[in-house]
């Protein structure tokens, strides 16, 4: 029989879910929308990540196609952007911004972009958070039954599980944004995008974010209800 408080969590843990697939949902919607719009140079995502990283001097950065829908993202491990067959392949608005959006964090490694190293060098520690959450909180909350409830120390121990993973989703909000930032002032400046065409990856991005802000706020949440739990 689970506890109170460990019930308590999953209701809020529900609550942010359904926030978050409501903003992916959106973003969905809006990429599927921009997808159905070429982009004015007819250039595919491969093409847009190629000029971008070639106008920034960028010539050790791998572009390669990465299987599932939405899974683009840049590795800075081993210096690759990886788009989704949509993007790398496609000549829309919607594979113009993501193709950009990623080159962008190609473009805060070569800088040396403070948040980036901050939030690269903390991945392992946020890896290890994860794992032990579930377990800490089955045991601190007293998922088990009462008598199998945790200690204030037990609790404190979760908490600082948890602050680490949420300080990772608050460090990763200036990257992504800054990287939108990136990829928005490089369409404008070189002419890739204008007018609605410019407007509309503006919005694709603004979405692709929103999803971090949802994670960041849901993260923050569990945080603040282990500390009221632990002052219970």
């Amino acid at each position: 029989m689970f506890s109170s408080g460990y019930l308590g969590y999953m209701v809020i843990a529900g609550l942010m879910s359904l926030i978050g697939m409501a903003v992916s949902g959106r973003l969905k919607s809006k990429f599927a929308h921009y997808s159905q719009i070429p982009n004015g140079n007819r250039i595919s995502g491969r093409e847009v990540a190629q000029q971008m990283l070639a106008n920034y001097g960028i010539h050790d950065v791998k572009i390669v196609e990465s299987q599932g829908m939405l899974s683009d993202h840049y590795n800075p491990m081993n210096k690759t952007v990886a788009l989704s067959s949509d993007v790398y392949h496609g000549r829309s608005v919607a594979a113009m911004a993501v193709a950009a959006h990623e080159c962008g964090h190609a473009v805060q490694h070569a800088t040396a972009y403070p948040m980036l190293k901050l939030r690269s060098g903390i991945v392992p520690l946020v890896k290890v958070s994860a794992q032990l959450q579930q377990w800490l909180l089955l045991f601190a909350l007293g998922g088990f039954g009462a008598g199998f409830s945790g200690s204030n120390t037990l609790i404190m121990i979760t908490i600082v599980a948890f602050a680490i993973t949420a300080l990772f989703s608050f460090i990763t909000l200036p990257v992504e944004f800054d990287a939108s930032k990136r990829a928005l002032v490089w369409m404008d400046q070189t002419g890739t995008a204008s007018g609605a065409e410019y407007e509309g990856a503006r919005d694709a991005l603004k979405w692709a974010a929103m999803t971090y802000v949802a994670a960041a706020l849901s993260a923050l949440v569990m945080l603040l209800y282990l500390i009221t739990r632990l002052r219970d």
